[in-house]
């Protein structure tokens, strides 16, 4: 069969990217160009400032892109773009200019969702053997879901109100650590000890995930020390949440594996957070000890960027699932809205 060479673009949040990835698991060349400094110096992403930022940069990142591959729009076979979910300013840059290309260039354009994204950068790692249980890991999202083929899911279990992304993030201005929040807060609990008390979130056998009560004690606890006079312990505030977040992700994972034994054959982590270190090391011992393999993407992977785009983009290519010059940006879409919940 002949290779398939597909242009992703990525531009839902901070972050211009644009890619080439051949059969959808082979990356040719990639260019992401982080607004992350400028967003810093706001504590956060000003939506109106990214969106003014993907316009000024998205033709110098593909003029990078292409002088790095090596290649000219006219080798792609087609044009892969996000167009939900994300802040909308910057999904319409990158969807506008995907279409422009699509309809000079005379190439078929892919409507890609972020989420599919993140999930599809597993490729890049070694090629998905279906069926396979997802765990993402988001700043919208905590689900696990069983991938019976490409894009057929199957929820087990999802987040009930805030994902473990967003909880991070909001224990970080609790905590009073810089943008981006996730990292920081990593970064804290690694010089920090297990001191506090935090109560386990959604402490039963199912397979949904509920982090809104954790993030609430978190804030709780440290208004409440700062009134006593204490001083929060940010380190070990840190490091006492983490420990708790992350082992009621593993819990509930190691449960689904089980619920599934026989039917996976392996464990794949997408979304933003698969990039925290110590959710990485233990899922890395999570599937060691239930004997099925792991696939985690690299950490410049984990975030986000246009190769994990094009990858997604292939099954849709050769399903020949194309959109037309109409598609337009939306700012909210959940990726597995017509999936049924596993009874």
């Amino acid at each position: 069969m002949k290779d398939v060479y597909i242009l992703g673009i990525e531009s839902s949040c901070d972050e211009t990217s644009i890619s080439i990835v051949k059969n959808g698991c082979e990356e040719i060349a990639t260019t992401v160009l982080t607004q992350m400094d400028t967003h810093a110096l706001y504590g956060g992403v000003v939506p109106e400032i990214a969106s003014r930022m993907h316009t000024e940069n998205i033709t110098m990142v593909l003029e990078d892109l292409l002088k790095k591959a090596n290649m000219k729009v006219e080798d792609v076979d087609a044009i892969a773009v996000t167009y939900a979910p994300g802040l909308l300013g910057g999904l319409l840059v990158g969807v506008e200019f995907a279409k422009v290309l699509s309809l000079v260039y005379d190439k078929p354009l892919i409507a890609t969702h972020h989420i599919a994204g993140h999930i599809y950068a597993n490729n890049l790692v070694k090629k998905m053997e279906f069926p396979l249980l997802a765990l993402v890991v988001s700043g919208g999202h905590t689900e696990l879901v069983l991938m019976e083929d490409d894009y057929k899911f199957k929820i087990l279990g999802t987040t009930k109100d805030d994902a473990i992304g967003e909880c991070y993030d909001k224990v970080a201005r609790v905590l009073g650590l810089p943008y981006p929040g996730g990292p920081n807060v990593e970064k804290y609990a690694r010089e920090g000890k297990h001191t506090y008390e935090l109560p386990k979130p959604m402490d039963n056998d199912e397979l949904d995930f509920s982090f809104s009560g954790l993030k609430s004690a978190v804030i709780n606890l440290s208004h409440n020390e700062e009134q006593r006079g204490n001083v929060v312990r940010k380190e070990d505030l840190a490091k006492t949440f983490q420990d708790v977040a992350v082992d009621e992700v593993v819990r509930k994972t190691r449960l689904a594996i089980r619920k599934e034994k026989g039917n996976i054959k392996s464990l794949i982590v997408a979304g933003g957070v698969s990039a925290n270190g110590y959710l990485r090391e233990e899922l890395t011992k999570l599937c060691e000890e239930e004997g099925i393999d792991i696939s985690i993407p690299p950490l410049r992977l984990c975030t986000d960027n246009a190769t994990m785009i094009a990858c997604a983009a292939y099954p849709q290519y050769l399903k020949k699932d194309f959109a037309d010059l109409s598609l337009h940006a939306k700012s909210q879409e959940y990726f597995f809205k017509d999936s049924k919940v596993d009874e």
